[in-house]
């Protein structure tokens, strides 16, 4: 189909408005890690890092669009462990131990992200560094280099997962370029937003730092052939997110109210 027609057909565009809105929901687990480790940066060099790691996440996943005969190739199983995992109630085993490049993939990234995640929230418990879990700096990366090499880990795993999304739900190369294009432009303008919005709210950070212990989690088991459903994480995601926006409104009042008793 050329691109005359796709532009008059009102199921591409469904196509394309469903894939932008998952991409940016894939999207927002990469611009969370992002903006944490942008955070650690001397200010200078936040936002021009932010760009650099959301502009190779682009050129990743425009890279691998051009090459999606190798891409679903990934998901081919390149060996397999000579053990099964029980089996369960539907007489299929609860996880599968033959494993593809995507499953690898997924697995060294979930635990990068288990790892970073770790540390971080480690860094920010830690008292004898002179760090609480109320300092929103924490420990400072002064090398910009260490920040990006760290982000093109991760904009690897997540290019992947995000193509592979997009493979799953359209066939057409230009709704998929479109849609990868619009949810970088959206990555772009929401990067500096949300990285000061982090930074501002120390509790947010430990929020983000439990999202992506979870997400590197969801990539572990999803590597081992445990599918967890997308619309569960992102409703725990959401729901946890506004439990913690309740608490920033009660914060923010509270003064308020004991202002209002001493008057």
């Amino acid at each position: 189909m050329d691109i005359a027609a796709l532009v008059s057909d009102p199921a591409a565009w469904a196509a394309l408005v469903t894939l932008i809105v998952m991409e940016v929901v894939l999207g927002i687990d990469n611009l969370i890690f992002i903006s944490i480790l942008s955070n650690k940066l001397p200010e200078h060099q936040r936002a021009r890092t932010r760009r650099i790691g959301i502009a190779l996440a682009l050129v990743m996943r425009l890279a691998l669009l051009s090459t999606l005969a190798f891409i679903v190739g990934l998901t081919q199983p390149v060996f397999a462990l000579p053990w099964q995992g029980p089996i369960g109630e539907h007489g299929e085993p609860l996880f599968e131990l033959a494993f593809s490049w995507r499953d690898l993939i997924l697995i060294a990234g979930g635990l990068f992200l288990v790892w970073k995640a770790t540390t971080e929230i480690h860094e920010k418990m830690e008292p004898s560094d002179g760090h609480g879990v109320m300092d929103t700096k924490g420990k400072v990366i002064t090398n910009a280099g260490a920040a990006i090499f760290q982000i093109i880990l991760l904009d690897l795993v997540f290019s992947i997962d995000s193509i592979l999304t997009a493979v799953g739900m359209t066939d057409h190369l230009a709704i998929m370029i479109t849609a990868v294009v619009v949810t970088v432009g959206v990555m772009l303008l929401a990067a500096d937003p949300l990285a000061n919005f982090i930074n501002r709210n120390p509790t947010v950070v430990m929020l983000a730092l439990g999202f992506l212990l979870m997400i590197g989690a969801v990539l572990i088991a999803d590597g081992f052939g445990v599918h967890v459903p997308k619309g569960y994480i992102y409703a725990a995601m959401a729901f946890s997110a506004g439990v913690e926006t309740l608490n920033m409104l009660a914060r923010r009042k509270k003064p308020t109210v004991i202002d209002k008793t001493l008057h």
